[in-house]
């Protein structure tokens, strides 16, 4: 059974940026000090960017390419973890300095994707499954702060000049939904090629 921090093989071959060095033996302190930095970037931009979209859902448009490029970059298993806990710790620093600027809803978007992209391209398969299981991920990332926002939303959080609750619902189901599914799909198109297409060349390469 592969080990948590092991090499994603599968992954790392469809991948357009992992590093050809990438070894899976030791701790990877490059490797981690990557992750980290994605994770820490991805926070940032949550808290720092806007996107002046009245969209319900659309926070995870702002932090699924630096995760995506994490995954990317270090195709190991526990990558999206790492990224994960890097993004809580960034959150939880900012908050220290007078808040982080990032609602309940973006933060679940936020910490919720890594692991469930980790848990998503466990086992790559060929062709569109690998975009499809990103897609998935973004989706299930986003149910998580569909629920955590309208939680919030009914015990009285909103902030002031958002949608009321009965608005909020007329929209946020199918945009939370279809956010989470295209930043997905997007970043996994993005990062990662065709499997079969890049196996077919390397059996080129090797041929005499």
């Amino acid at each position: 059974m592969p080990s948590m921090w092991s090499v994603n093989q599968p992954l790392s071959q469809r991948s357009r940026l992992g590093r050809a060095m990438l070894s899976s033996a030791g701790t990877g302190l490059l490797d981690v000090a990557i992750l980290v930095g994605c994770g820490f970037t991805a926070a940032v931009m949550s808290a720092l960017i806007d996107l002046n979209l009245r969209l319900p859902g659309h926070a995870i448009l702002k932090v699924v390419l630096p995760l995506s490029l994490g995954m990317s970059l270090v195709p190991r298993r526990g990558a999206g973890l790492t990224m994960g806990a890097s993004s809580g710790a960034t959150l939880w620093g900012m908050s220290l300095f007078g808040g982080s600027g990032v609602g309940p809803g973006a933060a679940a978007s936020l910490l919720l994707l890594g692991p469930l992209l980790d848990l998503a391209v466990r086992r790559v398969g060929p062709g569109w499954r690998l975009y499809a299981a990103f897609g998935i991920a973004g989706l299930m990332a986003n149910l998580g702060a569909f629920v955590v926002r309208g939680g919030t939303k009914m015990s009285g959080g909103s902030l002031a000049g958002t949608r009321l609750l009965h608005d909020w619902l007329s929209v946020a189901p199918v945009s939370y939904a279809l956010c989470g599914l295209i930043a997905g799909f997007v970043s996994a198109a993005i990062f990662f090629g065709s499997g079969e297409v890049k196996q077919s060349h390397i059996e080129h390469k090797a041929e005499p």
